[in-house]
């Protein structure tokens, strides 16, 4: 499990280096301090310890928040303590000792009646300063009281208890802290600007091994099993925006471990920290699922679902704090939590008092959020002047509700359906405030427009529906039925700049496709779709089949800015369409998840993927970056489903795990993939992606697992119900070394040598002259003006391209540059460039710029 964000910002140079993920670990120590040779006396590995793994690791899970000032309750080195029920840490002036503690005896819980074996994992900062100021921070209200025998002289009565200790001037402008939550002690290096990390060094003592395992992780072997300290990442938040630094372990010994960071800004905070941004339970005692997500441009997460909570989080003010539904979905409910993930902006159940649940969401540039679902309600909240007032009858109405950007009210609320079950699966918003619904409608009577696509019902025991409403949510602009004479199915939309509805589902219908189609015939029993409607919903761009010879279905969709479509969801055909080269040509198990990438007039697949392990899997929500790199949600069964730089890399366990994958822009690999659930029912239903230069991954999910991977400070920690909603967001790629406005001010030395390295950086140049694509900014010299921008996604370096002075990245000078790029004809792929250094480097140490693999931002 990756926790782990930090609670303090006020820091300049933050490295959050490590957490200690208990693997086998033992009961409580004792109150003194172990003696340097406290392992010696460690029994050799045999059967009991080998039970051990599981049992521990849950004690170790209730390892307490706090650390206790020594009032003389313990060793007199000890500045403070933290006490676990099988493990206890010290914290010296000059050490932290981590005691591991297994009983040899299964009969007592007791360790002083049956004898144990003890493991001391002891971690000092090498070549340090030996008498640093430690003090508690976050004090906690309430004492400690220790009164042990007679002697009062031994009393120890109001020792208080801390949240964080703090270690200052460990090293020159270092400071160390600790803090932990409820599965991992961490502690974070915090370095002020201009002082070196390059001098951190940290020995271990007490383990029989340490090594770095192919993640990255640190593993500590001991007598009762590993400790381990998994693999950091480094960012800087840079005016809001996370960007990430490359970092890791490096072990320097058989002890010894040191820490390597890439080029920074040294002026701004930097973090190691894990690879999870956030990651929190939403819900409460009743049980709920997120169905859908959404992110707006400031990095808040928007979800909707349903919930049959009475006591689902809400936050006063916001439109309906009551619970009002059925007993199955209960009510929707519309959620807000802020960038960090640590708190509801807002969060309000939306319903009446039947079933209601919201299925898809999406938010506009002012902050607004559209949601849709379905509901059984007669008193579902509705506007007045809305298009539909009045529940239409059946089994379910579909609905459209416009919440404000406070939360606080709604801005339209509308049923949408007939007389018999409407199902709203998506909704998605143009620039102008026209909202777009997909789903599934039984009623002969939905409402539709004269001179749409198909006014009338087409048949069959179902007809997907496409509905774009105005942005006052009074009027259809259009609506119009979509499929054939059996069975269709929408379930995903997305909107172009153009207005063009995007659409995804299922259907068993013939003849439906068009003729430009890249898939014109039906591939057997039930097949995906992918369809483009014209802006004015008359006609289709394109219609075409998706699928094979069996079961297939179309969840998710979404369309990037060249207008491919990108499509995902569930496959059982053999011979499902996949191209040459794509990432996996072959079914894996009875259902694998599928990604297809179809081109701007739908004549061709780009590139189409199986995803998959041995066992069932499925996408459900899609979402695309500006690098044209898609992202993936969904559930699997396979305990080998492809993994990727996974930050949980094995299945947890129960009844399906969440995953989210990130697929490269030509189908060929996968950037990451990760699991991403504990040990009950686990299932990802929603994906988004940001904006920012270095693009987080949100996932929406349900989970009823009460190990589900959440991480400190998260909103909510701990599972509240039977099922939770879940949010986590991933931030991923490794950020550039600060580069802007023509002037070299990140930090460290670029030294790329036939590895991987990021940059991100504005380059003047003389004229609007320039490549064609990319996040490259080109500024007129003369006028300051931006002139051109162009996307790369990797470029290839030839050979010693430029040498400046280390001084533009160590003492924040600046040198001017120009960038060269050329175009293979394709950009985005295997270009080059070079960089030229005006007027010669400052005083300092060169750094060179060599040949490598650089990705640009």
């Amino acid at each position: 499990m990756r926790n782990g964000m930090l609670a303090c910002r006020s820091i300049q140079f933050l490295v959050a280096a490590s957490m200690l993920s208990l693997m086998a670990a033992g009961p409580a120590a004792s109150q003194t301090l172990p003696s340097s040779t406290a392992n010696s006396a460690v029994e050799a590995k045999d059967s009991s310890a080998s039970k051990a793994p599981t049992r521990m690791s849950d004690a170790y899970g209730r390892l307490p928040l706090y650390f206790e000032a020594n009032r003389g309750q313990t060793d007199d080195r000890v500045k403070f303590v933290s006490r676990g029920p099988r493990s206890n840490l010290f914290l010296t002036s000059t050490e932290a000792v981590l005691v591991l503690v297994q009983p040899n005896s299964q009969t007592s819980d007791r360790p002083e009646q049956r004898g144990a074996t003890r493991v001391a994992l002891r971690m000092a900062f090498v070549s340090a300063n030996p008498q640093p100021a430690v003090t508690g921070h976050d004090e906690l209200p309430g004492k400690i009281n220790y009164f042990v025998g007679s002697d009062r002289t031994k009393w120890r009565p109001n020792t208080p208890a801390y949240t964080k200790v703090r270690y200052e001037g460990i090293y020159p402008g270092i400071d160390v802290a600790y803090y932990g939550n409820q599965r991992q002690l961490e502690y974070d290096l915090i370095v002020a600007p201009r002082a070196n990390p390059d001098s951190i060094a940290l020995s271990v003592q007490g383990a029989d091994a340490i090594a770095l395992d192919e993640t990255g992780d640190l593993v500590l072997d001991t007598a009762l099993g590993s400790v381990r300290m998994h693999k950091p990442f480094v960012y800087q938040d840079v005016d809001g925006v996370r960007q990430e630094i490359a970092g890791g372990y490096v072990l320097k010994g058989a002890h010894q471990i040191a820490f390597k960071v890439g080029a920074y800004d040294i002026r701004r905070p930097l973090v190691i920290d894990p690879v999870l941004f956030y990651s929190t339970y939403v819900g409460g005692s009743g049980g709920e699922a997120a169905r859908a997500i959404a992110v707006d441009a400031s990095g808040n997460a928007y979800i909707t679902g349903e919930t049959v909570s009475v006591d689902y989080p809400t936050i006063a003010g916001s439109f309906d704090t009551s619970f009002h539904g059925g007993s199955v979905f209960g009510d929707a409910f519309v959620t807000k939590l802020n960038p960090t993930g640590s708190a509801l902006v807002y969060s309000t159940y939306l319903g009446g008092t039947g079933e209601d649940q919201g299925l898809g969401i999406v938010v506009d540039a002012s902050g607004n959020a559209y949601v849709t679902g379905r509901t059984s309600s007669t008193n579902f909240p509705v506007t007045a002047g809305a298009f539909e007032l009045a529940y239409a009858g059946g089994a379910d109405d579909a609905f459209v509700t416009k919440v404000n950007p406070a939360g606080s009210g709604l801005v339209y609320s509308t049923y949408l359906g007939g007389n018999q079950q409407d199902i709203a699966s998506g909704i998605a918003v143009d620039s102008l405030l026209n909202a777009y619904v997909v789903g599934t409608t039984v009623s002969l009577n939905f409402p539709t427009t004269v001179g749409s696509l198909h006014p009338a019902y087409l048949g069959g025991s179902s007809d997907a529906f496409v509905t774009k409403l105005n942005s006052l949510g009074t009027t259809l602009v259009y609506s119009t039925f979509l499929g054939g004479d059996l069975s269709d199915f929408g379930f995903g939309i997305a909107v172009n700049v153009a207005g063009n509805a995007h659409v995804t589902g299922q259907t068993n219908s013939l003849g439906i496709a068009t003729a430009s189609a890249f898939q014109t015939t039906f591939g057997g029993v039930i097949d995906a779709y992918a369809a483009k409607l014209n802006a004015a919903g008359t006609g289709l761009d394109y219609l075409s089949y998706l699928g094979g010879t069996g079961v297939d279905a179309g969840y998710g969709v979404t369309v990037d800015a060249s207008n491919n479509l990108y499509v995902t969801g569930q496959t059982e055909s053999t011979n499902f369409p996949t191209t040459s080269g794509a990432f996996d040509t072959s079914l894996g198990g009875a259902l694998d998840a599928f990604v297809t990438k179809i081109n701007s007039t739908g004549s061709a697949a780009a590139y189409s993927t199986y995803l998959g392990g041995s066992d069932n899997d499925a996408g459900t929500s899609i979402a695309v970056d500006a690098s044209s790199t898609a992202y993936v949600a969904g559930a699997t069964l396979s305990t080998d489903f492809p993994t990727m730089n996974a930050f949980q890399a094995s299945y947890g366990g129960g009844f399906f795990d969440a995953f989210v994958t990130r697929v490269n822009a030509i189908g060929s690999a996968l950037v990451y993939s990760s699991y991403l659930g504990g040990s009950g029912f686990d299932q990802g239903f929603g994906i988004a992606v940001d904006s920012f230069p270095i693009p987080n991954a949100y996932v929406a999910g349900a989970t009823g697992s009460g190990n589900f991977p959440t991480t400190a400070g998260a909103f909510q920690t701990t599972l509240a119900g039977p099922t939770d909603a879940f949010v986590v967001k991933i931030s991923d790629g490794v950020a550039p070394p600060l580069i802007t406005a023509g002037k070299v001010t990140g930090g460290g030395t670029i030294n790329v040598s036939g590895g991987t390295a990021n940059f991100g950086f504005i380059v003047y140049a003389d004229s609007a002259s320039g490549p064609i694509g990319g996040n490259l900014q080109y500024v007129n010299k003369a006028s300051g003006a931006k002139v051109r921008s162009v996307t790369f996604t990797t470029l290839v370096i030839s050979g010693n391209m430029a040498t400046f002075g280390g001084t533009c990245t160590n003492n924040g000078a600046s040198c001017t540059f120009e960038v060269t790029v050329g175009d293979d004809g394709e950009p985005g792929f295997n270009d080059t460039f070079t960089i030229s250094i005006n007027g010669g480097p400052p005083e300092g140490t060169s750094g060179t710029l060599r040949s490598g693999n650089v990705q640009i931002h």
